[in-house]
């Protein structure tokens, strides 16, 4: 029996989830459904460490996010100044620190964890933080605070930041953004580019001389939005030994899906197949795909491709690559090797 493959997932909103939704990611998803409305709170759950587990998702990149608002209401875990957005992710840092203690689960911060989580005997999920969004920065000097706290990866931008132009509000770095540029490559830090502006993508190229990737993106050319990367940025990533990340959103995935009716059945691993074929022949290889699948991030079960019912269903787009033609080392790969490189490469020893 051929052994299941190692997946890395480098997008996933646990704590986010957890304190604003109250979805408790040590819950099995069924259990999750059981205790939501029959559309759930934010889409139909996708995601439950359990599920993790049964698919062989064993790294994930989680992410402290905090969501923007012009009149922030702390019910709702909204910010709208940088001390807000700082108290808010320090929250969501906690709560990483407290799943945790779950034995089930594994902090990443540097080589030694991450071999301890890839060789574990009894299966674990590791964790790698990521922050999306870097608001809760309250000024670049506090990029070392974050990294002592466990982030390894940030995201200047989600929409416009204080640093960076981002989603639907294109836009250069601010000065800020520039400084902080320096203090993460000083820091060695990895710089997640997802989210960014075209303008702000450019610039933080040049100055940021560390690891780059793009954890939850698509491609352009066939979803013809400011969220995607055009070619010229897929070339540039390439260059820079980077991996981008299949967002197995329905909405990034085809072309005004959602204008056309939202059918779940409209979509499906082909379609993510075709958006990594384009990055591959842009690259001449396969060593720059991998997964970041952004499940419950905004969009639930009814959102993703077909073969989707829960994250454990991961474990079955290999077989749609082999279908499609990838070899056995490229599936590996695409499936997590490509992200455990990255990572061997850029956290601390």
């Amino acid at each position: 029996m051929t052994a299941p493959y190692f997946i890395v997932d480098a997008h996933e909103d646990l704590a986010f989830n957890a304190l604003v939704l109250g979805r408790d990611p040590r819950r099995a998803v069924v259990e999750t459904r059981a205790q939501e409305p029959p559309k759930g709170v934010d889409g139909i759950a996708t995601v439950g460490l359990p599920d993790f587990l049964a698919g062989n998702v064993r790294i994930v990149f989680a992410t402290i996010y905090v969501s923007p608002h012009t009149n922030p209401n702390p019910a709702n875990k909204t910010y709208q100044t940088a001390e807000q957005a700082q108290t808010l992710a320090q929250e969501q840092l906690a709560f990483y620190a407290l799943l945790a203690s779950d034995p089930r689960v594994s902090l990443i911060t540097n080589r030694a964890d991450l071999k301890r989580v890839i060789e574990s005997p009894k299966p674990q999920v590791g964790l790698v933080i990521l922050m999306e969004g870097a608001d809760p920065i309250v000024k670049p000097q506090d990029i070392d605070k974050w990294r002592e706290g466990g982030v390894r990866l940030v995201g200047p931008a989600w929409s416009q930041t204080r640093y960076s132009g981002g989603t639907g509000k294109p836009g250069p770095l601010t000065n800020l953004g520039k400084q902080l540029m320096r203090e993460m490559s000083r820091a060695k830090m990895i710089l997640d580019i997802s989210h960014m502006a075209e303008e702000s993508f450019w610039q933080a190229l040049e100055l940021f001389d560390g690891t780059v990737v793009a954890s939850h993106s698509n491609v352009r050319k066939f979803v013809p939005t400011d969220r995607q990367l055009s070619d010229e940025m897929i070339r540039a990533l390439v260059k820079r030994d980077g991996v981008i990340g299949a967002v197995f959103y329905n909405q990034f995935l085809r072309h005004q899906w959602r204008q056309n009716g939202a059918d779940k059945q409209a979509v499906s691993f082909a379609t993510v197949i075709e958006h990594m074929k384009y990055i591959c022949d842009l690259a001449g290889n396969t060593r720059h795909c991998g997964i970041g699948t952004d499940f419950d991030g905004g969009f639930g079960m009814e959102a993703t491709p077909r073969e989707i019912d829960t994250v454990s269903d991961l474990q079955k787009f290999g077989g749609a690559l082999a279908d499609a033609g990838f070899a056995d080392a490229d599936i590996r790969g695409i499936m997590g090797g490509n992200w455990l490189r990255v990572l061997d490469r850029a956290l601390p020893t």
